[in-house]
């Protein structure tokens, strides 16, 4: 099938565009069955579906048209979840439609409202909007959509898992019963069944997103990991890529933050979006990603709604999705038009099942793999400098110039290995990782221990997660009251309302004595007790302190448990036990002086977490 079909006006705005024939869900959208009927088309993102429901509108949009383009009602509505992908469609349908002369009005949230009306009454024939916007409008009746001939809902599963639902009953509702309902959606959830039963008469059901698996342009690979070695593996598969544009999505703002300071701090161009993002920060981070100034951006799900990077060719799923839908959304973000993707889940051990079961019931055939490795991805590396130092390239007579002295300083190999080294220095460096096999892992965690650490004590502080104590919090504090360094500290635990921390044995004593000396009831922080611990960490499994359960203590490190390997116990925090959040406490400490109130952010007063290293 062709774009012969189409009004010549259309056919032109599409051929100066490059488009030679229509993709499946376009020649869906303008065959012979599918003209003058409301239709249900199941795509995925980045399929051209915008070019796909604009031309099907059109017979009724230029049949409409008398004389002049301009309209005294709109004609047609096209309603999105998200600011960036209205504009999208509204800069598609602009091109579509101007040969024609049809004005398209944008209607969306962070804008100049009262440019939006004036635009709505110049008599433009398509309004673009997202469903907030557009209901604010309506009711303040600076738009009349009684001479609709059309209404399009894209991305639809998406705007009602962001609770637009009452926003769009309402604006459908103020639409005529002769309007055509084109319902857009890459999933076909139950709810968006109900609505297009409500809403649509004898609709077309088109469903072209694909039997065989999620997405025909996009690679799936699952990354087996440990638990607490999901950071590094992103890094690691970003190096390995090393891919135009990349975008990591995490489940909520907090590992928004800590991901994106973590990349930031290897050297890594990247942006966040999350909730807690304005709109003028999302429209820089946006336009950073689009100049190239960065090359990552780490996000939510809904704060990566409708986000279109044409460059993107990465997707890192760091936080496993909740369902078959959301991994289908977030890796829709690649693969578009014909393009290869490549989409990434990090998945540690003890959730290999759930994403095994969610890979099957989005019948996606995704590659078991391990995380690149150092080694393969300086070999990566080693190809990449090659294709880019031996490209043909025109350089000035001054850098020949330069070139020339430096061939009568130095030999040519340590010139060309200064460049090398020039081009290496631009680049993060891979992460170490773990063994992702529970055995394995114990045997690495052995190994890895730092110099000078084997032989240690430990010492315990009333302080833990529920008093919003951090390691970075508590080591300045343990250096103060003890009078040494952080690197005379080794690994650190937290628990719910005591830490434990390591010193090496040979100087145990002297800073035992010195805690005695400082401790202080003066000041809250010295008024903390420090003491040696007569054993290791001895922290409350969480799992059974639900339901009356008896207490179970989980030593630091991983050990045969009734046969079953049992994990380190974890440092991050819970709901409600974040910086900031937690309870304080009050008492006495086993020395008898009273303990004052422990407030605040900690020991720190709010500096960053940290690294894995800083840990031990």
């Amino acid at each position: 099938m062709s774009f012969e079909t189409l009004p010549p006006l259309l056919g032109e705005a599409l051929a100066e565009r490059g488009y030679a024939a229509p993709t499946p869900v376009q020649a869906a959208a303008i065959a012979p069955d599918a003209v003058g009927r409301d239709l249900i088309v199941s795509a995925q993102t980045g399929s051209g579906k915008t070019v796909a429901f604009g031309i099907a509108l059109a017979e009724e949009l230029l049949g409409n048209i008398r004389g002049t383009p301009l309209t005294e009602k709109p004609l047609a509505l096209v309603i999105a979840p998200t600011r960036e992908l209205a504009l999208q469609v509204s800069r598609e349908l602009g091109w579509l439609y101007a040969k024609a002369g049809l004005r398209v009005a944008t209607c969306v949230g962070g804008m100049d409202a009262s440019k939006e009306r004036r635009s709505l009454h110049s008599g433009p024939a398509i309004v673009v909007g997202t469903p907030g916007r557009l209901r604010d409008h309506l009711e303040r009746g600076s738009l009349d959509l009684s001479g609709l001939v059309g209404v399009v809902l894209d991305e639809a599963d998406e705007m009602l898992d962001m609770g637009f639902r009452e926003d769009l009953e309402e604006i459908l509702d103020a639409t005529p019963d002769t309007r055509r309902t084109l319902l857009f959606s890459a999933t076909m959830p139950r709810a968006i069944v109900r609505l297009a039963e409500r809403y649509q008469s004898n609709a077309l059901r088109l469903s072209l997103a694909g039997n065989d698996r999620g997405h025909g342009d996009i690679s799936y690979q699952a990354i087996t990991v440990g638990p607490s070695e999901i950071e590094n593996a992103v890094v690691n598969l970003l190096r390995f890529h090393e891919a135009e544009s990349a975008i990591c999505f995490c489940a909520t703002r907090e590992s928004v933050r800590r991901l994106h300071t973590t990349l930031q701090n290897r050297g890594f161009g990247v942006v966040a979006l999350s909730g807690e993002h304005s709109q003028s920060e999302r429209n820089q981070a946006l336009q950073a990603m689009r100049d190239r100034r960065a090359r990552v951006c780490v996000a939510t799900d809904v704060a990566a709604r409708g986000l279109d990077l044409p460059t993107l060719s990465l997707v890192i799923h760091v936080d496993t999705p909740r369902d078959a839908e959301t991994l289908q959304h977030r890796s829709g973000r690649t693969g578009r038009a014909g393009k290869k993707g490549t989409a990434a889940i990090i998945v540690p051990y003890n959730r290999r099942k759930r994403v095994e079961s969610m890979l099957r019931g989005a019948n996606i055939e995704a590659q078991w793999l391990g995380a690149p490795t150092p080694e393969a991805i300086r070999k990566k590396d080693h190809a990449r400098l090659m294709e880019k130092l031996t490209a043909p390239a025109e350089y000035e007579d001054d850098d020949r110039a330069i070139a020339a002295e430096l061939m009568e300083r130095l030999p040519a190999e340590d010139i060309a290995a200064a460049l090398v080294q020039a081009h290496r220095l631009k680049m993060p460096q891979p992460e170490e990782l773990l063994a992702n096999t529970p055995e394995a892992r114990e045997k690495a965690e052995a190994e890895r221990h730092r110099p000078g650490f084997e032989d240690v004590v430990w010492f315990k502080m009333g302080v833990g997660r529920r008093q919003n104590a951090e390691p970075r919090w508590l080591l300045p504090l343990v250096c103060r009251r003890g009078h040494i360094t952080r690197n005379e500290i080794g690994a650190i635990r937290v628990g719910p309302n005591e830490s434990w921390f390591q010193i090496p044995r040979a100087i145990a004593h002297r800073f035992a004595e010195t805690l005695q000396r400082t401790q202080s009831s003066e000041d809250e922080q010295d008024a903390i007790l420090i003491e040696e611990a007569a054993e290791g960490p001895r922290i409350e499994a969480r799992s059974n302190r639900k339901h009356g359960a008896p207490k179970v203590h989980a030593k630091p490190f991983r050990k045969e448990h009734d046969g079953k390997p049992r994990s380190a116990p974890r440092r991050d925090t819970r709901p409600g036990d974040h910086p900031g959040g937690g309870k304080a406490f009050s008492g006495k400490p086993k020395s008898g002086k009273p303990r004052p109130d422990y407030k605040g952010k900690g020991p720190g007063k709010g500096k960053n977490k940290p690294t894995g290293a800083e840990r031990r």
